[in-house]
């Protein structure tokens, strides 16, 4: 079933922490959820779509933390789980799409090489270059992350998907991936502070029903459009990074990272058991 082969490659992703990254991303333990259901929300850190750090609701660093199911607005910065290490947990009442936003903001000193790497691993070139050209050994830089996921409960009806939710960095997508079918476009909009950016690097990845990590580098037009086709079944995470000198004397960089992560699957006729993908009797 479609549920049970995204709730597989999401035990895959949740495998193995090993150290920190770039990238900020939202996972749900299922993306398909029965109305009624709990849902796991899991905010996790990695480079090229590898789990390497999980946070609990405690260090997350949330400024906001939003369920949106259609017009329903609702505050979560206060329901996180301090059991374990999951975000949170909720009960989803309401059928369609749900989407969750988190935003953080952090600061952090990095050593010259590994700042350098960064730009670079988010196909900021240019950037690195200009930062390369300095006899800088440590960089100050202000972050601030961007999170979005969407999941479906029950059918996937809904279209508040594609609507700014006024974040200063945005990734917008503008099909439901629920209703897709293999080979569909989807068109997404990269917003900074509200207007489309052109140029912007944009890394879509997927990550399949095997654990292959797909990635696909894509640069948005005078629209601020990328456009990528729902080409393997997994899931799915757009990411996209913003550099600029910082304006505060604190800071030498101010950075802005935005995530989105959903899922697509074709068919039904997936496995069913977690022996097939490594995990032996575990169900």
């Amino acid at each position: 079933m479609k549920r049970t082969t995204v709730s597989i490659i999401i035990l895959l992703l949740l495998v193995g922490f090993t150290a920190s990254a770039q990238d900020f991303f939202l996972l749900p333990h299922n993306f398909y959820v029965p109305k009624g259901d709990k849902l796991s929300l899991h905010l996790l850190s990695g480079s090229e779509f590898k789990p390497e750090n999980e946070f609990k609701f405690a260090n997350a660093k949330a400024t906001k933390l939003m369920l949106y199911e259609g017009s329903k607005k609702t505050d979560l910065s206060k329901s996180g789980s301090a059991a374990d290490s999951t975000l949170l947990t909720c009960t989803l009442q309401n059928p369609g799409l749900a989407l969750f936003e988190l935003v953080r903001d952090d600061e952090t000193e990095s050593e010259r090489n590994k700042f350098l790497r960064n730009l670079e691993n988010e196909g900021l070139d240019k950037m690195a270059e200009e930062a390369k050209a300095s006899s800088q050994q440590y960089f100050v830089e202000r972050f601030h992350r961007y999170t979005k996921t969407l999941v479906v409960v029950d059918k996937a009806s809904g279209k508040d998907f594609d609507k700014p939710l006024g974040q200063d960095y945005e990734i917008i997508i503008q099909q439901n991936p629920y209703k897709a079918a293999y080979g569909d476009d989807v068109t997404a909009q990269v917003l900074f502070k509200g207007k489309p950016l052109k140029d912007a690097v944009v890394i879509q990845y997927v990550r399949t029903i095997n654990g292959s990590i797909i990635p696909q580098k894509l640069l948005s037009d005078n629209s601020g459009l990328v456009f990528f086709k729902l080409s393997r079944e997994g899931v799915y995470m757009i990411s996209s990074t913003h550099v600029e000198p910082s304006q505060d004397k604190k800071a030498d960089y101010e950075s802005w990272s935005t995530t989105f992560t959903f899922a697509f699957a074709n068919t039904d006729d997936e496995p069913n058991t977690y022996r097939e993908f490594g995990f032996g009797s575990k169900h």
